[in-house]
């Protein structure tokens, strides 16, 4: 489920960084393998692939990712950690279920630890041990949500993250989070690399915002938008059926309103999406709440759609950040109903307004099927780029195809809606919403 467009063109570097040469030949049984060679194409438009390649001499493209023939790491010895970090998400134990399986099934590794609570496993002081992992443990897990291995937020000292690595012989980490997780990654990825240590760290993009720059699609995205779509329905009954009802729902999405569009166009019955990357005011003639008294006076019921993140310049006070770093967000479905209310008090007309804010909801069900069998190729391809050497990387899905992306591209930004794009014109023509609604517009 992804109707965003490939981003806008630019000058980066796809490489993806080895540990060394691949000496020792793969154990997996089914041999299809696939070449370092091999290149998903970045941008799949005929005349910018062809401009490019007249300038440059080639197409931009990403490393494919799965089995590599001959691999760096020895199965017998090595010593594999997996941890997850940051907030709850459909489809983590799913991942970790499908490395310990990878791991143990495809490869014969016997030794897999879990780090317990995110990064704060990887610090002694802490104080708490990572416990092993078998298939007999997680057999189950996927049938739950949250991680069975616990989570955290904030940074840890990454040069003690780097001693318990060491200390372990944990060779090959499996980072499972977003943003904040995977600028964790990289940030130990370069303290190995400047210790000269031969550790993999290998990332898999966690965040139901689906905000992760150069990849498409992040696993619990699918679960996410299908959970937020029954709040939805619930709004929309709650507004139908009461005198000038009007149902607001808040869905997560700090910076990217991509669940509250998808969630909006899938439902079908929004009359208005609120989302960070468009501005929208409150007050004047083409202001919301104009928009919205017209709504009413022609059908006597709306729905509105609001991304956690949107609107957050009508809130005067800074809430400061929390653990991870980002910005602490007003209330903004809390505001919302407070001014439509106000507003249409004083203009002497009535209306009922149900608030509903389904954010931990969403975030800790279970994987549905479709994100389940993404989960299971996410994991298996990141024990193939680990057993291979690959580091300083995440494994990424882009034009339908797995890949291998470097930490560096990932977390240099955050991906957003384009405002011109083919999202955000579904979601004006199935919301009817004024294309802007600020003064002058």
């Amino acid at each position: 489920m992804s109707l965003q467009p490939v981003l806008p063109d630019a000058d980066f570097s796809t490489a993806i960084e080895s540990l060394g040469e691949c000496t020792i030949a793969s154990p997996v049984k089914y041999k299809r393998f696939i070449s370092d060679e091999e290149r998903v194409l970045y941008d799949l438009d005929h005349e910018r692939i062809r401009a490019r390649m007249q300038s440059e001499g080639r197409a931009l493209a990403f490393e494919r990712a799965g089995p590599r023939e001959r691999i760096y790491f020895d199965p017998a010895n090595v010593k594999a950690g997996i941890v997850t970090c940051g907030g709850l998400c459909p489809g983590l134990n799913d991942v970790i279920r499908s490395i310990v399986h990878e791991l143990t099934y495809g490869y014969g590794v016997r030794h897999i630890k879990g780090i317990r609570y995110g990064y704060a496993g990887l610090n002694p002081a802490v104080g708490l041990p990572l416990i092993d992992l078998t298939p007999d443990m997680v057999r189950s897990i996927h049938e739950d949500g949250g991680t069975f291995l616990g989570s955290s937020r904030g940074p840890q000292p990454v040069e003690v993250m780097a001693d318990t690595l060491y200390r372990e012989e944990i060779r090959i980490l499996f980072t499972i989070g977003g943003d904040g997780t995977l600028k964790g990654a990289k940030a130990l990825y370069d303290e190995l690399a400047r210790r000269d240590l031969k550790i993999a760290v290998v990332g898999v993009p966690k965040t139901i915002d689906n905000d992760i720059c150069f990849v498409s699609r992040t696993f619990g995205f699918d679960t996410a938008v299908s959970t937020a779509v029954e709040s939805l329905r619930c709004a929309h009954v709650e507004a139908v059926g009461a005198p000038n009802g009007i149902g607001i729902v808040k869905l997560m999405g700090r910076q990217s309103g991509f669940v509250a569009a998808h969630a909006a166009i899938a439902e079908g019955d929004a009359n208005f999406v609120l989302v960070p990357e468009v501005p929208f005011e409150l007050e004047g003639p083409d202001g919301l709440l104009a928009a919205l008294e017209a709504r009413m006076d022609r059908r006597g019921h709306a729905l509105l759609v609001v991304a956690e993140g949107a609107g957050q310049d009508l809130f005067s006070d800074d809430l400061g950040v929390d653990a991870s770093g980002n910005r602490k967000l007003g209330d903004i479905g809390a505001l919302l109903k407070g001014r439509i209310q106000d507003y249409f008090r004083s203009r002497d007309k009535d209306c009922a307004v149900k608030y509903i804010d389904p954010s931990y909801i969403i975030r800790s069900v279970p994987a549905n099927p479709n994100d389940c069998i993404f989960c299971n190729f996410l994991g298996q391809k990141a024990v193939h780029a680990g057993m291979a050497g690959k580091t300083g990387m995440l494994i990424g899905s882009w034009n339908n195809l797995f890949v291998h992306v470097p930490l560096d591209l990932a977390t240099g930004g955050r991906k957003h809606i384009q405002t011109d794009g083919t999202l955000w014109l579904s979601v004006l023509e199935s919301t009817g919403q004024p294309e802007r609604m600020v003064s002058g517009s």
